[in-house]
């Protein structure tokens, strides 16, 4: 199977014991949300709304923020769904 070459392995921290023997083992798969599944984003609009007010009132060019949700799969298991419907505008320190 391709694999795009921005797609990296996976790597762990070292430590004095490991669980697993680390050397690969089989073939090398995709572990990209798209690969398998049709990706849907539904965003609440009163989210939107928040989020679009709280960058109007902030001063700086940008800021950081939070947009939460819920991931699930679809009734018919083809794809999945991502529904953001809060918003946190986090703290600035």
């Amino acid at each position: 199977r391709f694999v795009p070459k921005r797609m990296v392995p996976l790597s762990f921290p070292l430590s004095k014991c490991a669980l697993w023997d680390p050397v690969p083992m089989g073939d090398v798969i995709g572990a990209h949300i798209t690969y398998y599944r049709n990706p849907k984003l539904s965003l609440v609009e009163k989210t939107l709304r928040l989020a679009y007010r709280h960058a109007k009132q902030n001063e700086k060019k940008s800021f950081s923020c939070f947009l939460l949700g819920t991931l699930a799969v679809d009734e018919d298991g083809e794809g999945v769904t991502l529904t953001i419907d809060r918003f946190d505008p986090g703290r600035e320190v």
